[in-house]
């Protein structure tokens, strides 16, 4: 089978958050199946500034087993003149393309050549879809409506499937998307084979972790809120993301003024490879705040890692509680207040053991693999 993944920004370009983990980790695992070969049409972007460019030369060991075709930015985030040049012949030779993002230069383009060459679509919107259906604070709301218009427009039915990570995710998709029959195919996770001894609760701190992109829709006022709130010297939060310079300067104010800054909460910056590793480690518990998520890949990564975690509402991780791995909870100050309270006088061992389990089970990226290459064989039919 011919896949080919069309993306605006691809891995190792972080900033653009979530799914360029994502997609990398899937197309490794996809182009590891037999009879699979994948190219990968992205940009060079790394960054809001034009400089900021990925070198291809310099990443080639990063892409084994797939074809990267990095075409060169000139504008926005994720507009290439080489890529609409690349396009054409790109899907004449693919069986099924699976296109990532909606909002973004390469959508639309993608779309229209997809329909008039006869072509399947898997596309995954990674949640943008669902935040500018439920968040209230998503930004340009109405051109993203007439963006979505456009899209629908320009899908056949029965030739594009949407693919969605959670059954939270499917509904305000399936909205806003008619045309096009939304199937749950949730992320991966990648999961160590061994995990270090370590020391829970040292000298009777709690280490709470944030790991994320620091956003808005993220709601880590609420958490610098509950912060304040506990008033325990005992309890330190380390925050680990970066993201807009003006945003997160007003997080570490807000820290300030509640003073909980280098007290309480440290702003660790982005962190990735053996770093994050390390936190995950040296964390007692992973708490997601998040106002909405269509998956957050975070808590995945941290039960993977052995980690309980508290996780908003917000995410469609109701499971934690019957899998007796963490607690979903509102995003109230107040709520968060007394699930770090509980969480504290919890088995965090056997939780962090029992979310370690799950993750092996239903969350190891071999077996999302195989279940998306169903889905391009359906899409296919």
């Amino acid at each position: 089978m011919n896949i080919l993944h069309v993306t605006p920004a691809c891995y190792p370009a972080t900033y653009w958050g979530g799914p360029t983990f994502t997609v990398y980790a899937l197309n490794d695992a996809l182009a590891k199946l037999p009879g699979v070969t994948l190219k990968v049409l992205t940009t060079d972007t790394a960054g809001p500034n034009l400089k900021q460019r990925l070198e291809h030369s310099q990443l080639a060991d990063l892409y084994p087993y797939q074809e990267v075709l990095m075409t060169p930015r000139i504008a926005g985030a994720s507009v290439s003149a080489e890529m609409l040049w690349r396009l054409p012949s790109l899907v004449r030779w693919a069986d099924v393309i699976h296109l990532t993002a909606i909002y973004s230069f390469p959508t639309i383009p993608t779309l229209l050549i997809c329909r008039l060459l006869g072509k399947p679509v898997v596309w995954s919107p990674h949640g943008a879809v669902q935040d500018a259906h439920e968040w209230a604070g998503s930004k340009r709301r109405i051109l993203k409506r007439v963006w979505e218009i456009v899209c629908n427009a320009l899908v056949s039915p029965g030739k594009v499937v949407i693919h969605v990570i959670s059954e939270r995710e499917r509904k305000p998709t399936q909205i806003r998307l008619p045309k096009a029959k939304a199937i749950i195919v949730p992320n991966g996770v990648d999961i160590p084979s061994h995990l270090p001894a370590r020391k829970w609760l040292p000298d009777g701190q709690l280490r709470l972790m944030y790991l994320g992109r620091l956003s808005p829709k993220k709601g880590i006022e609420n958490l610098l809120q509950s912060m304040a709130l506990l008033n325990d010297p005992t309890v330190i939060l380390s925050i680990c993301g970066t993201g807009d310079s003006a945003y997160v300067a007003s997080l570490g104010n807000l820290a300030d003024k509640l003073g909980l800054l280098n007290k309480n909460v440290f702003f660790v910056g982005h962190v990735d490879g053996g770093k994050k590793e390390q936190f995950f480690y040296r964390s007692d518990v992973c708490i997601v705040p998040s106002h909405t998520e269509c998956f957050c890949m975070v808590v995945a990564e941290a039960l993977a890692h052995g980690v309980p975690v508290i996780v908003s509402q917000g995410t469609p991780w109701a499971e934690l509680e019957n899998r007796r791995c963490g607690l979903w909870v509102d995003n109230s100050p107040e709520a968060l207040v007394q699930a770090i309270v509980r969480i504290r006088t919890m088995e965090l061992s056997e939780m962090g053991g029992r979310g370690r389990g799950w993750m092996k089970q239903d969350f190891s990226w071999i077996v999302i693999a195989n279940d998306m290459l169903t889905l391009y064989k359906q899409v296919m039919l």
